[in-house]
């Protein structure tokens, strides 16, 4: 009986835990609110005061990979960010990127 308590008990805290790491931010997404976002806006659009002084553009329709290219080697005004982040922020971050275009 107490070893199906036990079991009952671990189950439950494993669900518990499933549960939260739903709400939990994508590291893609949390990256580029703390390294993207100031220039380009939540949404892509850089419509933030940085990003009209520096003329951001919107996000266009490009591939996951053109995106991954900018984000690494950088753009105009915008750094590279080789060597700032590893290879699978980078990723993660155009694959969020991604999301943002309309």
């Amino acid at each position: 009986m107490r070893k199906r308590i036990q079991q009952v008990g671990v189950l439950g805290v494993m669900i518990l835990a499933t549960g939260t790491m739903s709400f939990a931010q994508g590291a893609g997404e949390a990256t580029y609110k703390s390294k993207c976002a100031m220039c380009h806006g939540a949404t892509g659009a850089g419509d933030t005061p940085a990003g009209k002084s520096m003329k951001v553009l919107p996000f266009v329709k490009m591939s996951e990979a053109d995106m991954v290219t900018i984000i690494t080697t950088g753009k105009g005004k915008m750094p590279a960010y080789k060597g700032k982040l590893t290879d699978a922020q980078i990723n993660e971050v155009a694959a969020y990127s991604h999301t943002l275009i309309k």
